[in-house]
């Protein structure tokens, strides 16, 4: 009886023995990527440039990488979205979130929570670049206004109405440069105002608006409703600008960093998916239902596929300044672009002089996440970015930022306002 319970015993560590020597590290490797959580709590605003994580959700890719139970909340306005995330989950709001990338930074800073407390948070991907257009009024089509705003001037007082959808936050920066370029002050020479991105068309509508800049698919809307055109596409700003990123709380992802990688990798796939032309049409599908934005999909797929009707007899067939989800390193979010936002928001008092960006770049960027992320959901070497900057970059109106030189960028500009807010 001894004999034989001893040389099962011995059979059996024999065996496990074989196991691990067959493979080494495959067992333990499984265990390693399984995240500690099943669920997350993520919100988005109802703009195309969110579709990665609607995406995400319909095709199954946070399933696949072990969290079947994600929830992808609507948000009503940027500001319920940050007030969420102050909030958390576990508290009833969310843990992450389809973002203006200077957002977190904001948050991060305590620039932008209630008595200014920080709320640390983390940005793991970028979601797009492009993809949002600045819209003026109808009854000021006949100035001309396109990628110079300069004719403006004629009719713009500081009475006028100019709409963005957070006050240093992606769209916030886009109409500002390009108000300034053309010799417009945004903070003297007109009102700049908060909507959110869907109750732009209803604002502009009532008469009360001049200009706004939004994403995606309002400014098509607006269009398709006679009731404004196009200026301009981001893009003509700034070529294959950063837009949206996702990010989550610093917290949440110090807790659980194989639910942190597994909910990047997901987004990853999905913005793999959402980037292959055969799917731009199921994609527009999916977001303009009910339960996502309740749009027409006329009012979206066009831009999506560069086909932009600016609605003052320009029309443009495949545009190479479409939104873009993953081509030319969309998802990749570069430190350099980051400097580039911060270094906005110094520009127009949202972050005082003086701060210090390369330091809250490092604590806020998680690019590292995104690369193993992008392992993870099998991501070639050869589309994986090699260095965190894309270099210098250059404005329409040929300003240059150089992301190792952002105090002589500031320099360069005449419109500004320094300075704490």
């Amino acid at each position: 009886m001894t004999v034989n319970r001893r040389q099962a015993i011995a059979a059996t560590a024999a065996l496990l023995a074989a196991a691990r020597a067959a493979a080494p590290r495959g067992a333990f490797a499984q265990s390693s990527t399984v995240p500690e959580v099943r669920k997350a709590v993520l919100g988005y605003i109802a703009l195309t440039d969110a579709a990665p994580l609607i995406i995400a959700k319909e095709k199954g890719f946070f399933a696949k990488h072990g969290m079947p139970d994600v929830e992808v909340s609507k948000q009503a306005s940027w500001g319920a979205t940050r007030d969420n995330l102050v909030l958390g989950g576990g508290s009833g709001g969310i843990d992450g979130a389809h973002i203006l990338t200077p957002l977190p930074y904001l948050m991060h800073t305590g620039r932008i929570t209630q008595n200014g407390q920080p709320v640390p948070m983390a940005i793991m991907a970028r979601l797009n670049t492009n993809g949002q257009a600045i819209s003026v009024a109808e009854k000021h089509k006949a100035l001309g206004a396109r990628l110079d705003a300069a004719p403006l001037k004629r009719v713009l007082t500081q009475e006028s109405k100019v709409a963005m959808t957070f006050r240093g936050g992606t769209h916030d920066l886009w109409i500002r440069y390009w108000l300034a370029a053309g010799g417009i002050d945004p903070d003297r020479d007109v009102q700049t105002i908060v909507v959110p991105p869907p109750q732009m068309v209803a604002n502009m509508k009532v008469g009360t608006m001049d200009a706004f800049c939004v994403g995606e698919p309002w400014n098509d809307q607006l269009v398709n409703q006679k009731l404004g055109y196009s200026a301009l596409v981001t893009g003509e700003l700034w070529r294959d600008h950063p837009e949206k990123s996702f990010a989550l709380r610093a917290d949440w992802v110090a807790a659980n960093p194989r639910a942190a990688e597994a909910l990047t990798a997901a987004v990853i796939e999905a913005q793999r998916w959402c980037d292959t032309d055969a799917n731009r049409q199921e994609m527009c599908t999916v977001i303009g239902r009910r339960a996502w934005f309740n749009v027409p999909v006329a009012d979206i797929i066009e831009r999506t596929r560069g086909n932009i009707d600016y609605g003052d007899g320009r029309k443009v067939e495949g545009s190479p300044l479409l939104m873009k989800f993953w081509r030319d390193h969309a998802s990749y979010p570069f430190r350099s672009h980051e400097q580039w936002f911060l270094t906005e928001d110094i520009r127009w008092g949202v972050l005082p002089e003086g701060t210090d960006t390369a330091k809250l770049i490092g604590e806020v960027n998680r690019e590292g996440i995104w690369r193993a992320a992008a392992a993870r959901a099998g991501v070639p070497n050869a589309e994986m970015p090699s260095g965190t900057s894309r270099g210098r970059e250059t404005f329409f109106d040929g300003k240059v930022f150089d992301p190792e030189n952002p105090a002589a960028y500031l320099a360069s500009l005449s419109i500004k306002k320094t300075g704490a807010a």
